[in-house]
């Protein structure tokens, strides 16, 4: 696969506003690690290994265990999981399926014995901006650093 385009280097503005963005999430008050959790589902609904690759090196730095990236796929089948981390889950798979699911009240209401109104708003730009995240890699190809090879692995 080949990258199409480098949008940081073509759009800088636009990429500097999603960063910012990205800032602002971080410092919301939303815990790192539901925060990662977040953006790794997505991008595995999504396809985006860009940042699937990005997210799980930024999770386990965190202190993100193995197993809980490794089942992240089967979450509602999985007991690693916290109920407030289970009901953003379920939101992010909501709101990245939106035109399949549109998002479902059950969903939006298993946030509020979780959440703040402020945290459901931070959280759903969150899943709203590593969607944009994904859009951008997977339909510009982006590619994610080679740190392994199959001629290294035999």
């Amino acid at each position: 696969m080949t990258t199409r385009l480098n949008a940081f280097a073509i759009a800088p503005e636009g990429i500097k506003k999603m960063a910012e963005l990205e800032e602002v999430l971080k410092a919301s008050g939303l815990e790192y690690s539901l925060y990662e959790l977040v953006k790794m589902r997505a991008s595995q609904i999504n396809g985006c290994a860009f940042c699937l690759h990005m997210h799980s090196k930024d999770a386990r730095a965190a202190g993100e265990t193995e197993e809980r990236l490794y089942l992240l796929n089967a979450w509602r089948e999985s007991t690693f999981y916290t109920p407030r981390e289970r009901a953003a889950l379920a939101w992010t798979e909501a709101l990245t399926q939106v035109a399949q699911t549109g998002a479902p009240d059950a969903d939006y209401e298993g946030l509020k014995p979780h959440f703040s109104e402020a945290e459901i708003v931070n959280l759903t730009l969150l899943i709203g901006l590593i969607n944009s995240w994904n859009r951008l890699a997977v339909g510009l190809r982006s590619q994610h650093p080679k740190t392994w090879s199959a001629k290294a692995a035999a």
